[in-house]
């Protein structure tokens, strides 16, 4: 990962390069970072908060024990409800605010990187709102298209008709039926004589 392309608005290179180390080991499958934001106090900055925006995600790293450890806040961006800046004396107060839970802001990110934070996250943001979540939901969107469509078809084939209830004579009929046709398969496969087809066949009509 060249660090060069995210040092383009005055970002500190050493804190660029330790943050983006640590990224790196984070990051999922085709996930990049886009830009990385650095914290700017008035007085030396020797342990910065940094903001990181992937394809994926916006990443809050804020340093905890001096430096020692690192708590890292993220979001995807289906999470994210929008995001904020409010231009300060000294730099800017950042601020994502999520579909669910706590706001998250940082300060003293200096002025320019704020605005490009706040484009690169509205990109993102209105990226995610256009694109499937992934194949799967667009296969079961599909599917439940494809039902939704058998179901209005079933329904207007099938129009409820109120009939009076049926007796037992169409079971009884649909069994003769049957028996009829077995005889005569048996009779054209010769395996009964005319007279015992004639005879069978009268016993089977006479149960009507």
């Amino acid at each position: 990962m060249l660090i060069e392309q995210y040092l383009t608005d005055d970002q500190d290179p050493r804190t660029a390069e330790k943050v983006l180390g640590k990224l790196r080991d984070m990051l999922t499958s085709g996930e990049a970072v886009i830009y990385l934001a650095i914290q700017k106090r008035p007085a030396v900055t020797l342990i910065p908060d940094c903001i990181a925006v992937t394809n994926k995600r916006i990443v809050f790293c804020i340093p905890e024990n001096l430096g020692l450890t690192t708590n890292y806040i993220t979001f995807t961006w289906a999470e994210v409800k929008e995001v904020a800046f409010k231009e300060e004396f000294f730099g800017s107060k950042f601020i994502t605010i999520p579909q669910r839970g706590e706001n998250v802001a940082i300060d003293y990110i200096p002025k320019v990187q704020a605005r490009k934070l706040y484009q690169f996250c509205n990109e993102q943001i209105e990226k995610h709102k256009t694109i499937p979540s992934g194949p799967e939901t667009a296969l079961q969107n599909e599917n439940l298209a494809d039902d939704y469509a058998s179901y209005i078809e079933v329904r207007d084939e099938v129009a409820p008709v109120s009939e009076p209830v049926q007796s037992a004579i169409p079971d009884i009929e649909d069994e003769l039926t049957q028996k009829l046709k077995k005889l005569k398969i048996l009779f054209e496969k010769q395996l009964i004589s005319q007279e015992e087809y004639e005879s069978k066949k009268a016993d089977i009509l006479s149960q009507l």
